[in-house]
């Protein structure tokens, strides 16, 4: 599916897929910049995929794990730019060897600048 053929949803419909009030999401709209469904011509909230799971997420962090209204955003934002802590034990292990493999890298880099000084 193309981005032009993307799925979209209005306001009452990601609040159903959502499971919160239309005004939540609006509320939520004001209080999380990484939530902005855009609008059609005539003003309406449209919502892709991508706008679903952030809502999805903020629901999470506000009613799972109960975090404020400030706790969440910050966390949702450093989700976003690949800054959180992993989540479950596969994603921990591929961080681990992600650097691993750099540490490794830096090392070979090291050890190329000692061998050319010699």
């Amino acid at each position: 599916m193309s981005a032009s053929e993307e799925q979209r949803y209005s306001m009452a419909e990601a609040s159903q897929h959502i499971g919160v009030a239309p005004h939540v999401l609006r509320q939520w709209e004001a209080r999380f910049p990484n939530l902005r469904p855009k609008r059609n011509r005539s003003g309406q909230r449209i919502y892709t995929e991508r706008d679903l799971a952030v809502a999805r997420r903020i629901k999470e962090l506000l009613r799972e794990e109960k975090l404020t209204g400030d706790g969440a955003s910050k966390a949702l934002a450093r989700e976003l730019r690949g800054e959180a802590p992993p989540k479950t034990r596969h994603d921990a292990l591929e961080m681990l060897d992600r650097i691993d493999a750099e540490l490794r890298s830096m090392l070979d880099t090291l050890d190329g600048f000692e061998s050319s000084e010699k």
